[in-house]
């Protein structure tokens, strides 16, 4: 078997699955005769085995795992219940207790024969779409009064084919809605749209067994928890590309979202990192290479899509992408170019600043040092170059140099550090602890791991706090919980992703599966799985935890306990914690970036809360004009406090501005980061008066 380090590794192939369709007669299709062969019953014979030895939790393969598979299944193929009808789940249904069995016997027929009926049901709906458009998209009347139910991941299956037809009729005067609002004309709209359909309804003829047997073993194999994934032949090649970071690619985690893709985290100081025009949470709808036309990938499977982006280094690839910012309804896209690259060590190093604050009168240094990620030089480190690239041996250089300059504390910043090594994490942790456990492992038989720190002697002692997010992950948790059980620093940010298990992959006859086998636990006992860490003091959150976040996943393994490996210490931030809060509620309530933050997330929520749409054309325009007016003036009432000019119009120059931001601002510019030093310096105040006394 071999080991991944505890990456958040969600990786390019999570939910593989085609475009949802329709029908209820069926003709003749290209998918019809599609069967397992003996390889792939082989294999899931194979996968049955290898989760029943050794999955860490070795939950048993019953009745009520087969309901998981099979709800699972359908959630994956028709997430909006829009394809399916009551009559083939009526029909199904006789099969919900009985996957198990069929898994065991190594019989694959229901998976195959629910897969096919959903091919049909696709094709039916899509040659539906296509003779709606075919009346002409100028056709279409948006001055009635009607809406469309966008969140039907509860509704009931519909009953009919009429039923079907409806929802379908709405759904495409809503996709035309969109493109109309978003400011293409009718032609555009109609040529775009019509492309789109029969290009799925093109991919679904190439649909082949190996298709349906990914996704129906993945199903199972996820059904154990999100991280456990069978993987066919091609995307075992396409995760061994991507875990090796050789990938020449834009370096970003992307995950299936219904029939688009989301971009799930930006690998630091990657191609698309470095553009500061991508962010977690954006949909990818288009690909092109270099200046050739946009291939539309709505409806596309994350395998096709992932292979349509990597690409030669030093190539171009544009991405036509719809922003995590925009409203629900909003399908405004812009275009990303991004020189596909490898992603370079140098690039993730450790990075130091010195942040300058003035505090009640007096004028303050902190250190500060970024973290994107948590690195190895294995090449050199194996050769035995005594100048190795490792994060631990350059954050130790740069707190020499920091102590040099007399810094009055250190501030660390995890944002965004998605892990790493797991070495890296518990030599860095070293640094700040005088001695002893760092992190425990525990594998599926119960035994524990203790991996330690055994130099006595702490580093550095100054005053330090942590600046976490919902992207710091995995190896980032394992430190910042250390950091937290130590009392060693104070923990400030957002909760953390929450993904704290470990990841083995075992080849099998027919492809690889990835599976689950061992959990990380804190000094303190706590587990960084699902929960993660939770920060001393909370930020407003950028992104929605909802969206983004082990938690946010199906099947995630739940937050637990074991004995801890330390005895509990006086903990001296406790003390402080709710003055603390206090302070920092009073100064950020009038800060204009907290302000612009919270506001901007109490609206996104209140829009993704909204379950159905209007598609009456002037009602559209109104709300999409309400929330561009509110969002403008969120952002001009912060630039007013900056001292900067207001906006006229909020899309196209904030974009540029976005473009031509510099890399590296001045660290006071920051206002999270500034808040923090602020926090570290409430501290050492509180800190020294009750030590005077």
């Amino acid at each position: 078997m071999k080991h991944l380090f505890p990456s958040t590794a969600l990786a390019l192939l999570i939910g593989i699955g085609l475009m949802p369709m329709s029908s209820n007669t069926f003709a003749a299709n290209s998918w019809d005769k599609l069967q397992p062969d003996r390889d792939e019953v082989i294999a899931s014979l194979n996968v049955v085995e290898l989760l029943k030895r050794h999955h860490y939790s070795k939950p048993p393969l019953d009745d009520a795992r087969s309901v998981i598979i099979y709800d699972s299944y359908l959630k994956l193929l028709d997430p909006s219940r829009s394809y399916f009808m009551a009559s083939d789940i009526a029909e199904f249904d006789k099969w919900k207790t009985q996957f198990d069995d069929f898994l065991k016997s190594g019989d694959l027929n229901a998976g195959f024969t629910i897969y096919k009926r959903y091919l049909d049901r696709v094709k039916a709906r899509l040659d539906f779409a296509l003779v709606e458009l075919n009346k002409g998209v100028d056709k279409i009347d948006f001055t009635t009064k009607e809406t469309l139910l966008i969140d039907r991941k509860d509704a009931p299956w519909l009953k009919s084919t009429a039923d079907l037809d409806e929802l379908w009729r709405k759904r495409v005067k809503d996709e035309v809605l969109r493109m109309k609002i978003a400011g293409k004309d009718s032609k555009q709209i109609q040529e775009t749209l019509t492309k789109r359909y029969k290009n799925q309804l093109a991919r679904l003829d190439q649909t082949r067994a190996e298709d349906i047997f990914q996704a129906y073993i993945n199903t199972f194999a996820m059904s154990y928890d999100p991280h456990t994934n069978y993987l066919s032949p091609d995307n075992a090649e396409n995760f061994d590309i991507n875990m090796s970071l050789s990938l020449e690619g834009i370096g970003a985690v992307l995950q299936s979202d219904n029939d688009q893709v989301k971009v799930v985290r930006l690998v630091p100081a990657g191609p698309a990192d470095k553009t500061k025009m991508v962010a977690p949470a954006d949909k990818i709808i288009g690909v092109a290479q270099g200046n050739k036309e946009m291939v539309d990938v709505v409806g596309w499977r994350l395998d096709e899509v992932v292979k349509l982006i990597r690409g030669p280094k030093g190539t171009v690839v544009r991405l036509e992408v719809i922003p995590a910012s925009n409203a629900p309804n909003d399908q405004t896209t812009k275009i990303v170019p991004i020189t596909r690259e490898a992603v370079k060590l140098e690039d993730q190093a450790v990075k130091k600043s010195v942040l300058k604050l003035k505090q009640d009168g007096k004028d303050y240094k902190l250190g500060v040092i970024e973290i994107p990620a948590f690195y190895l030089d294995f090449k050199a480190f194996r050769a035995g170059d005594p100048d190795y690239k490792s994060t631990t041996r350059d954050v130790k250089k740069l707190l020499t140099e920091l102590q040099k300059e007399k810094v009055d504390g250190v501030v660390i910043d995890l944002r965004n550090n998605g892990g790493g090594s797991l070495q890296e994490a518990t030599e860095l942790t070293s640094l700040f602890i005088d001695k002893g456990p760092t992190v425990l492992v525990r594998n599926a038989d119960g035994r524990v791991d203790v991996l330690e720190d055994e130099n006595p002697g702490a580093f550095y002692k100054g005053p330090m706090a942590l600046l976490v997010n919902r992207l710091s992950a995995s190896a980032s948790e394992i430190f910042a919980g250390a950091m937290q059980d130590y009392h060693r620093a104070l923990i400030i940010g957002g909760q953390t992703f929450g993904k704290g298990t470990v990841q083995t992959i075992q080849p099998l006859n027919h492809g690889e599966l990835k599976l689950t086998l061992a959990k990380f636990y804190r000094v303190s006992g706590q587990s960084t799985q699902h929960q993660g860490v939770l920060p001393d003091i909370d930020y407003p959150s950028i992104i929605d935890t909802k969206e983004i976040g082990e938690s946010a996943l199906p099947e995630a393994m739940p937050w637990d306990t074991i004995r801890a490996a330390i005895k509990p210490a006086l903990d001296p931030f406790k003390p402080y914690i709710t003055q603390l809060q206090s302070e920092h509620d009073v100064r950020t309530a009038k800060d204009a970036e907290f302000v612009f933050i919270r506001d901007k997330l109490a609206l996104a929520q209140k829009l993704m809360a909204e379950k159905t749409v209007s598609l009456n054309e002037a009602d559209r325009r109104a709300q999409h004009a309400d929330i561009e007016a509110k969002q403008l003036t969120m952002e001009n009432l912060r630039r007013k406090a900056k001292g900067e000019e207001p906006l006229k119009e909020l899309k196209k120059e904030d974009e540029d501005l976005i473009a031509a931001e510099p890399d590296k601002t001045k660290p006071e510019d920051d206002a999270y980061l500034s808040e923090t030093g602020r926090i570290l310096l409430d501290y050492l105040k509180l800190n020294t008066a009750v030590a005077k006394h």
